[in-house]
């Protein structure tokens, strides 16, 4: 399946990527292009657009777009929770202090952005290590609460 978002990717717009290809569509292509051509491109390719404005998996009822893609494929997993919660205060600017790791989160995904600009695909390449370990982490947390 084809993913559509805007270009120069950032906070969510690289989780959902890691998100997407790890539990909801492991094929999954993503397609970065201006912010005005979204929806055009969305309905020419055939392609799920998210984290833009109006869409399903966007920015909806206080939660970010990760959070959203979560609900709408019913990912309850309680570790994949707890890495929504730190990757929403990364994106989300009021939200910073919903949890400590959230501000570290956002001080890496900035410095990705910063030294690779608009290569989105190269983000997520390089970034799909740093949500693994994240989500690892986050699964010791649960284990460990137990």
């Amino acid at each position: 399946m084809k993913w559509v978002t805007r270009k120069n990717a950032n906070v969510d717009r690289i989780a959902c990527p890691w998100l997407i290809r790890k539990f909801v569509d492991k094929d999954a292509v993503f397609i970065y292009v201006p912010t005005e051509e979204v929806m055009v491109v969305a309905d020419r390719e055939k392609a799920v657009p998210y984290d833009v404005k109006d869409v399903e998996l966007g920015h909806i009822d206080g939660r970010c777009s990760f959070e959203s893609i979560m609900v709408k494929y019913n990912l309850a997993d309680p570790a994949l929770q707890k890495l929504a919660k730190i990757v929403h205060g990364a994106d989300v600017a009021a939200d910073i202090n919903i949890v400590p790791e959230a501000a570290g989160l956002k001080a890496i995904a900035h410095g990705f952005a910063l030294v690779h600009g608009d290569n989105d695909h190269e983000k997520i390449r390089l970034e799909t290590p740093l949500y693994e370990a994240l989500y690892a982490w986050c699964q010791q947390q649960i284990t460990a609460k137990r």
